[in-house]
């Protein structure tokens, strides 16, 4: 797609609150679209978001602002807001400005009044994330109001990503601020709450009322301002067809584009590696593996596959419902077969615990100790190799492993016997009965049984360097031979991709905003290692027998049909990155280029210029014969001589227009 040439004055910022600052996939986006960004502004790109002491001394380095921003940036110092300029330390290394918004609480009131009287976005109580919202917002709008005060003649665009960036929007557009602004919805906050409670959300999504509903969940002050932002903003997008179809219901306005989510994929480039890279992590799973089940029983490991699935913990949004019901199913399927592999499937999220359970921390410190004493054996083990065979003869089994070397392993092994099954979950959880996954395995009993073909280990934390198993997520994924996302509600769905750059066959829906682009752009999906379900299009059952049915065939593959189907999906990535993605981009913000002129370059006042002394006996005889009295001259009415005509948002403008 060809884009006309910008012009090199226009500037763009890029407002998110994951900007230096990792939270959730919203940092994954603006990181991994960096450099693409970069490559077509510039230096005329700046990303920007709030301050934070602890994340920026790790991601951001400070350096000296350009001479043209620094005026507006004085101007907030002298307001008391702290402007941290510098770098993103990330690829592209992007020109980075953090707001310390602190100093905007000390008129917080105010900019809430202003929001409810000029906008019509009520914040209602003391929430302590909105009032940050608000606070960062009223930043955002002190900084672009300096800036087009202070830089003339240049076109300015803000896009804004979430709710968490979009407060500034509304006030933006009320106060005339010659800005294009671009709001990005990722997932409407009304939708995500919606969706984990009702399980036919998208039937019923065109009769939901969402201002009841945002009543209801206690969202209003959220719904309110992703809702003003995505009326006052010159283009409204979001990242899926998926989401565009849910906030034209909920917000009220049909985006103007769609953009969806590419890759960086330098970051996973191992070129012919990675299918050795896989080995190599694989070979750490099995560790862990050998630690959690072999202190109960055993399994040949050169015939087991590893299965996960990861995200937020939303247990039908993300659709572990579907994953467990699956797994039970293929259980009873792999049982039929006479030699069935073993499944290890791992559920990776993040949920309320106490501790490590005692019994995986107890399993997996045997089995390093086990290891240090292998590792020690094995020295002298290797001399006295060494010395039986340079002496021209067999050693014996007494000569490699004499008496006091043999009860030492024994005791070793016998340390880590038990007769209890391997624990289903590696953490104690704060609500143990309660929880819906571990709910959900016990209703299927699916609790590491010995005779079970299909195991499963929930870990209620991230996957780190630190965790149980030793690796951090992406070596982690790199081990595993599948990842299976059958999610329910997911408006772009990062995982599945990361999967497929790392070589890895995955599993999508076409209710996330990546297996509808797939369905709809990608005609050889399966054939390359991505099955997209079709959870919109079936009931749940249908949907739980058509995961299960490939999970089984995948079963029956061999390991060169595997590696195969691994060298496909690492290559349909080409597809996705940001060098194809960033495009959608690109046409939103030429599109919002459209939208504004630069604000004009302030006029020079002419010098004076020398009149002749004004005839005061002659002015006051015109006067004095003028026929017009000041009765005659008209009296302004109330209206028009105390009243100013409030500017319109496009969202008063457009029920303006309705009522018309």
């Amino acid at each position: 797609m060809n884009f006309p040439d910008l012009n090199t004055s226009s500037l763009l910022f890029e407002f998110a609150w994951e900007v230096c600052n990792q939270i959730g996939g919203i940092y994954t986006v603006m990181k991994t679209k960096a450099p693409s960004m970069v490559e077509r502004w510039g230096s005329n790109y700046i990303m920007v978001g709030p301050y934070n002491q602890h994340t920026s001394a790790l991601e951001f380095e400070k350096s000296e602002a350009p001479e043209w921003l620094k005026p507006a940036l004085h101007r907030l110092t002298a307001k008391g807001i702290g402007c941290h300029f510098g770098h993103w330390l990330i690829d592209g290394h992007p020109q980075a400005l953090l707001l310390d918004y602190q100093a905007c609480y000390n008129w917080l009131g105010d900019t809430k009044y202003f929001l409810w009287n000029d906008n019509g976005v009520s914040i209602e109580g003391h929430d302590g994330e909105v009032d940050a919202v608000v606070a960062f917002g009223s930043a955002i709008t002190d900084l672009l109001q300096a800036v087009t005060d202070t830089v003339h003649e240049r076109k300015v665009v803000g896009h804004f990503h979430e709710w968490m960036a979009g407060t500034a929007i509304p006030r933006l557009r009320h106060l005339n601020v010659p800005v294009s602004t671009v709001f990005t919805t990722h997932a409407t906050q009304l939708g995500r709450y919606i969706a984990s409670n009702d399980p036919n959300f998208y039937s019923n999504l065109p009769w939901i009322n969402a201002d009841e509903a945002a009543r209801y969940y206690t969202i209003w002050s959220k719904y309110a301002i992703e809702r003003a932002a995505a009326h006052a903003s010159h283009v409204f997008t979001t990242v899926s067809e998926v989401t565009a179809r849910e906030a034209e219901h909920l917000l009220g306005r049909k985006p103007d584009f769609v953009l969806p989510n590419g890759l960086n994929t330098h970051q996973f480039t191992a070129l012919h590696e990675f299918q050795n890279l896989h080995l190599k992590y694989k070979e750490r799973i099995h560790e862990f593996v050998m630690g959690h089940f072999f202190p109960s029983y055993s399994f040949d490991l050169d015939r087991t596959l590893y299965f996960f699935t990861s995200g937020r913990y939303e247990y039908l949004n993300k659709g572990m419902d579907i994953f467990i019901e699956s797994l039970a199913q293929l259980n009873e399927r792999l049982k039929a077969m006479p030699k069935p592999p073993t499944v290890v499937a791992f559920i990776i999220t993040r949920a309320p615990t106490k501790s490590l359970n005692v019994t995986s921390l107890q399993n997996h410190l045997r089995f390093e100790d086990l290891k240090a004493t292998c590792r020690d054996l094995e020295q002298n083990l290797s001399q006295r190799l060494i010395d039986a065979t340079a002496r021209g003869r067999m050693p014996t089994f007494e000569e490699l492993f004499p008496h006091d070397v043999q009860v030492r392993l024994k005791r070793a092994m016998l340390a880590r016997k038990t007769t209890q099954w391997p624990p289903i979950v590696t953490h104690d959880m704060w609500n143990d009965t309660e929880d819906p996954v571990l709910r959900h395995l016990r209703h299927r009993n699916l609790v590491n049984a010995p005779g079970d073909p299909v195991k499963v280990v929930f870990h209620p934390d991230f996957v780190t360097l630190s965790s149980l198993f030793s690796l951090d997520y992406e070596q982690f994924v790199r081990g595993c031979h599948m990842g299976i996302f059958p999610s329910y509600y997911e408006p772009w769905g990062y995982t599945p991709l990361e999967c497929l750059a790392l070589g890895l066959p995955t599993v999508t829906t076409d209710l996330s905003g990546f297996g509808a682009y797939v369905e709809r752009h990608v005609p050889d999906a399966l054939q390359n290692g991505t099955l997209v379900l079709n959870r919109s299009r079936q009931n749940n059952q249908e949907t739980i027998d058509q995961l299960a049915s490939y999970l089984h065939k995948f079963c029956e593959l061999n390991r060169r049909e595997r590696i195969g189907l691994r060298n496909r999906a690492e290559r349909l990535t080409e597809r996705f990155t940001w060098d194809v993605m960033a495009s959608h981009y690109h046409q939103a913000h030429a599109a919002a280029l459209q939208c504004v002129e630069p604000p004009p370059a302030p006029r020079k006042t002419p010098p004076p210029q020398a009149t002749e002394p004004v005839n005061v006996d002659k002015v006051a005889s015109e006067v004095s014969h003028s026929s017009t009295s000041l009765g005659d001259l008209p009296r302004p009415t109330k209206a028009t001589a105390y009243t100013k005509e409030r500017p319109l948002t496009a969202l008063h403008a457009r029920a303006a227009k309705k009522a018309r």
